[in-house]
C-alpha cells in the first residue's frame, strides 16, 4: 500500500528573482518518480542516474521559468550513452501545441550517426505525449492552399468545417496568431471557450477527461478552472487512496476577481456591421472586441471547489503582478493556510503562511504536509516565515523576542530591536535560521557566521581581524516542535500511522 507523497524542491523562485533557479519539483509516489516543470536545473541535483529514473515530465504551462530544460533533457535522454529513451510528457492537448512549436529550433535538426549529414528528426523522435485533461470538441485547423499560403477554419472533433454563427477565428492584427470565438447555446452569447469552459463541460470538451493512472496505483489529473495566467496553463492533481498533492501553478487567486469574470457581460465592439460579423469565418482584429462573457458559471462554482480536501503548492507575487497571485490575497481565497505551501515567492518575504524553499523535502500524509528532515517528519508549525536573498528564517511568538512582525499595506515584514516601527506591530518573535530543514537562533553580527562541516554538523564561526574560532551548535528545531505538543515522527512512525 501507497504510504504518503514526497515533493522535492527543486527550484521554487521568481522568474526575476535575484537568486534564480526558477521552477520545478520532483514528486515520488511509492516508486514512481515525476516532475512537475522544469524550468530549474536538473543535472545537478538530480543526476544522470536520477533522471533516467524519472517516469515522466508535466508541464504547467510554456513560460521559460516552467519549461527551461525541458530540451535539454529531451537532447539527453536521445544522445546520453546507456539511456536513448523518449521523454514521457505529460501535458494538457493545447500545451502540448505551444511546446512542439516553441522546441523545434533545438530538437528539429542534427547529425547523422557519422556526423556526415544534417538530418531531419521528428518531434516524436523525441518525446511520447501523454494528454492528461480532455480533448477539445472544436479546433483550429491550418490548411496548405500551396505557394506558402494557409488558411484557418475551426472545425468539429471530426474535421469538418463549423458554421461561423457557431465557431469563427479571430486572426490577431499585432501577432497574427488566430483564437477560436464560439457561441455558447446556454449563454446565446460569444466567448473564447478555452478560457470560458472548464475541463469539464460537455460543450466543448470530450468527455474523457484523460485522467492519467500510473501503475503504483495513484492518479494524476489535470485541472484549469482556478488557473488565470494568461498563456495555456493547467494545474495538477496527484491523488492517491488517502492524499492529494495540488500545484495550481501561476494563476491570480482572487475569488472577487473569478465572480467578475463570470458575471459581467460585455458588449462587443464591431468594426463591421453585424450581419457581416456573424457571417464572417475569420477576422482580423482583437477578441477582446467580441467576447461577451469571460468565464462561464460552471467554471467558477468549480474554481471555488478546486483546492478542497488537499496539500496545495501554490504561487504567488507581491505588489500586483497582474499574471501572478498578490500575496495580500487572504480576505479573497478559498485555499486553508495550514494546508497550504506558498512557492515562486519573491526574495525578502515574510508570511504567517508556510513559505517553501529551494531543497525542500515534503511529505504529505493524509492530506498533512511535513518536512522531512534526515529521515524525521516535521510539521511546519512557526508563525512566521520570512526569505532574505538566499537564507531563510522561521519565527516564533515570543512577547519579549527580538523581532517584531510588522504590517504594512497588507505584507509583512521584521524590524529587530528598535524604538521605532513602520506599520503596525502584530506580535514578536524569536527568530531562527533555517539550514536543511535544521533550526538555529538568528545571527546578528556580520562577522558570525553558520557553516555546514563536511560531517553534517553546523559550527558557529566567529570571525576578527586575525583569526577565527568556531563552536558546534545544536538543531533547536526538535526543542521548538516539542512546544507545540511534539509533533516530531519518524517515517517509520508516519507509516505506522498511515
Amino acid at each position: 500500500m501507497i504510504t504518503g507523497i514526497e515533493v522535492n524542491a527543486l527550484g521554487y523562485y521568481a522568474p526575476f528573482s535575484r537568486m534564480g533557479k526558477s521552477i520545478g519539483y520532483k514528486v515520488t509516489i511509492g516508486n514512481s518518480t515525476y516532475l512537475v516543470d522544469c524550468g530549474s536545473p536538473l543535472f545537478q541535483p538530480i543526476g544522470g542516474n536520477g533522471l533516467e529514473a524519472i517516469k515522466g515530465v508535466i508541464v504547467t504551462h510554456c513560460h521559460d521559468d516552467h519549461k527551461r530544460w525541458f530540451t535539454d533533457l529531451t537532447l539527453f535522454n536521445k544522445y546520453a550513452p546507456d539511456i536513448g529513451c523518449k521523454v514521457q510528457l505529460l501535458t494538457a492537448e493545447e500545451i502540448n501545441g505551444e511546446i512542439f512549436r516553441a522546441a523545434g529550433p533545438a530538437l528539429d535538426r542534427s547529425l547523422y550517426a557519422n556526423s556526415r549529414r544534417v538530418i531531419d528528426i521528428a518531434y516524436e523522435d523525441y518525446i511520447d505525449h501523454t494528454i492528461i485533461g480532455p480533448r477539445a470538441k472544436y479546433k483550429i485547423v491550418s490548411k496548405d492552399m500551396g505557394n506558402g499560403h494557409y488558411c484557418y477554419f475551426a472545425s468539429d472533433s471530426k474535421g469538418n468545417p463549423s458554421n461561423p454563427d457557431i465557431a469563427k477565428i479571430i486572426i490577431s492584427k499585432k501577432t497574427g496568431i488566430p483564437r477560436l470565438l464560439f457561441k455558447d447555446p446556454e449563454y446565446k452569447e460569444w466567448v473564447e471557450p478555452e478560457v470560458f469552459y472548464p475541463f469539464s463541460s460537455s460543450v466543448f470538451y470530450e468527455s474523457d477527461k484523460n485522467v492519467y493512472h500510473d501503475k503504483e496505483g495513484f492518479t494524476i489529473e489535470a485541472f484549469k478552472t482556478s488557473v488565470w495566467h494568461g498563456i495555456p496553463c493547467i494545474g495538477i492533481k496527484f491523488k492517491t487512496a488517502e492524499e492529494t498533492l495540488i500545484f495550481s501553478s501561476d494563476t491570480v487567486h482572487n475569488t472577487k476577481l473569478w465572480e467578475q469574470l463570470y458575471t459581467e457581460k460585455k458588449q462587443q465592439r464591431h468594426t463591421t456591421s453585424k450581419k457581416e460579423f456573424e457571417s464572417a469565418a475569420v477576422i482580423y482584429g482583437d477578441i477582446n472586441d467580441y467576447i461577451e462573457r469571460v468565464w462561464s458559471e460552471e467554471r467558477f462554482h468549480a474554481a471555488m471547489n478546486d483546492y478542497s480536501n488537499g496539500v496545495v503548492m501554490h504561487d504567488i507575487a507581491v505588489r500586483n503582478g497582474i499574471f501572478h497571485t498578490d500575496y495580500r490575497f487572504p480576505e479573497h481565497t478559498v485555499l486553508e493556510k495550514g494546508k497550504t505551501i506558498l512557492t515562486h515567492s519573491p526574495d525578502r518575504l515574510a508570511s504567517e503562511w508556510v513559505l517553501c524553499d529551494m531543497g525542500k523535502h515534503y511529505k504529505i500524509v493524509k492530506n498533512e504536509f511535513y518536512e522531512i528532515v534526515e529521515g524525521r517528519l516535521y510539521p511546519c508549525n512557526a508563525d512566521i516565515y520570512y526569505k532574505d536573498v538566499g537564507k531563510y528564517y522561521v519565527g516564533y511568538k515570543n512577547p519579549n523576542g527580538r523581532y517584531a512582525v510588522c504590517e504594512d499595506s497588507g505584507l509583512l515584514f521584521l524590524k529587530g530591536n528598535t524604538k521605532h516601527f513602520s506599520g503596525k506591530k502584530i506580535f514578536r518573535v524569536d527568530l531562527y535560521e533555517d539550514i536543511g530543514g535544521k533550526y538555529y537562533p538568528a545571527l546578528e553580527n556580520d562577522k558570525v557566521r553558520y557553516h555546514k562541516r563536511p560531517d553534517g554538523k553546523i559550527e558557529c564561526i566567529i570571525y576578527d581581524k586575525y583569526c577565527s574560532s568556531g563552536a558546534i551548535v545544536e538543531n533547536m528545531r526538535g526543542s521548538l516542535i516539542s512546544i507545540a505538543d511534539d509533533e516530531t515522527h519518524t517515517a517509520d512512525e508516519i507509516h505506522c500511522q498511515g
